[in-house]
């Protein structure tokens, strides 16, 4: 179990937050405090589960040969999951890991081909969520004109969601026999996805009446002829950084506006974070590469049949499979092999 983890390294991280937790000063900023008391407790939970493991395994092999063949296969079975589970919560080690998320998903070029593809992602995440225990909402869906979507923005609530989907984001490609292609020939698909946490606290975040334009319009999509009775829909533009959000999952004007101002600030504040990350990469003489518009992962279900994420090399031959929403596995994957 030693090679899983370097303990000695959360030790001396341990340490650390200690150091700063009994600092004379250390209430001083009540976010920061918070914070850090976040990253003790979560730091402190990840070594003691460790040891309780590692306890565990010394009580088992020493009660090896006490023990029935089934009753130790099925104790060590149960450790096993156990260190798996454990793996995983050292890689959501992340700041923002812990945190519900923003999905946001456009097509590419291509009109209705791409529309439909971007409707199929759109299924798959919440056909993940279903399975997985994992709550959403639709703030935001522009249906296509013949089929499909435009664009699409829903709210992942759970444990640890921003953590697991955050690799997600960047062009999803599809290659299959067109549906809508009389000739049946093999058409390409893109469709662009973005993952964002839903932050708890946007700090230096404050947003000018003067700085917005708002419309409001007939809401569309889902949701019967009721969603139509009023301009309940609403777009805000925040005029100096040129961002757009809008809302019309509320049937309320004023609620509308409030969710898109929260995520107004919520984008503006990932903005501030990339710009203050920019700065000091700058400083180091390195260059991070933050082209979300690079291909991830193809999905080919014509001439054959393969899922391939192309940062990890995880392969799948059942996209159907993967399409239903069966994407924990690959999640997993991907979560100890892109960094």
């Amino acid at each position: 179990m030693g090679g899983l983890f370097d303990l000695d390294n959360l030790k001396i991280q341990l340490k650390d937050l200690v150091v700063k937790i009994n600092s004379e000063n250390f209430w001083q900023n009540i976010d920061a405090a918070n914070k850090i008391n976040k990253e003790y407790s979560k730091v402190k939970k990840i070594i003691d589960n460790y040891k309780d493991l590692e306890d565990s395994l010394n009580t088992l092999e020493l009660l090896a040969n006490e023990l029935k063949e089934e009753e130790y296969n099925s104790e060590l079975k149960s450790l096993e999951n156990k260190i798996i589970e454990l793996e995983k919560e050292t890689h959501l080690n992340g700041e923002y890991d812990n945190l519900n998320c923003y999905l946001e998903i456009h097509p590419g070029a291509g009109g209705t081909e791409s529309c439909d593809w971007a409707s199929m992602l759109l299924r798959m995440y919440e056909r993940f969520c279903e399975k997985y225990n994992y709550s959403f909402e639709t703030i935001y869906e522009m249906p296509g004109e013949e089929a499909g979507i435009k664009s699409v923005l829903i709210l992942i609530k759970g444990d640890n969601a921003y953590g697991y989907l955050k690799r997600e984001s960047g062009v999803h490609r599809l290659v299959r026999i067109s549906p809508f292609d009389a000739g049946k020939r093999r058409h390409t698909s893109f469709a662009s996805v973005t993952v964002t946490p839903e932050f708890t606290d946007t700090p230096n975040i404050e947003i000018k009446e003067s700085d917005l334009k708002i419309d409001v319009y007939h809401s569309s999509g889902a949701g019967g002829q009721s969603v139509n009775t009023s301009n309940s829909a609403v777009r805000i533009t925040h005029l100096p950084s040129k961002i757009v959000v809008t809302c019309q999952n509320e049937r309320s004007q004023l609620k509308n506006k409030d969710m898109a101002l929260k995520i107004l600030k919520n984008k503006l504040y990932e903005k501030y974070l990339q710009d203050e990350e920019d700065k000091k990469n700058a400083l180091k003489g390195t260059q991070m590469n933050i082209d979300f518009g690079s291909q991830i992962r193809s999905y080919v279900l014509e001439p054959y049949k393969l899922v391939k994420d192309v940062r990890s090399n995880y392969e799948n031959n059942d996209p159907e499979a993967i399409l239903d929403g069966n994407i924990k596995e690959m999640l997993d994957y991907n979560l100890k092999n892109i960094k």
